[in-house]
């Protein structure tokens, strides 16, 4: 799957857009599907975070579109959304942040940012053989 990640973190880094961000998808799952001898592809896990910079909506419209006559047509697309969290300077504890807040509600220090929420792969893909 770490290839998987990394191709869709190639995608993300050249701010494609979510049409070519599909295209990517399907490609990795139909090649997962013939490593598998698969007869077509059941159900695509994504994470995506809130600041990856995709919406998943937008990557579903494509999909259905793209995924015609393919081995991902009719495939479902399972968004696991992820939220970003700040780590306390303190405590060090993860938190999601309130609005106009980086207040950590364990201690009262202040958070700073991290990579949490801005996840954006393919977690699994589901076929059937």
């Amino acid at each position: 799957m770490n290839i998987r990640r990394l191709q869709l973190e190639a995608l993300k880094t050249n701010s494609m857009h979510e049409y070519s961000v599909a295209c990517e998808i399907i490609r990795i799952a139909e090649s997962c599907a013939k490593e598998r001898a698969a007869l077509k592809v059941l159900n695509i896990g994504l994470v995506i975070g809130d600041y990856s910079g995709f919406i998943g909506e937008s990557i579903q419209m494509y999909f259905d579109e793209i995924s015609q006559g393919s081995l991902c047509e009719g495939a479902i697309i399972s968004i696991k959304q992820i939220h970003p969290k700040l780590k306390c300077r303190e405590c060090h504890k993860l938190f999601e942040r309130e609005l106009f807040s980086f207040i950590c509600s364990e201690c009262g220090g202040v958070g700073e940012p991290t990579d949490i929420g801005k996840e954006f792969y393919v977690e699994y893909i589901e076929v059937d053989t």
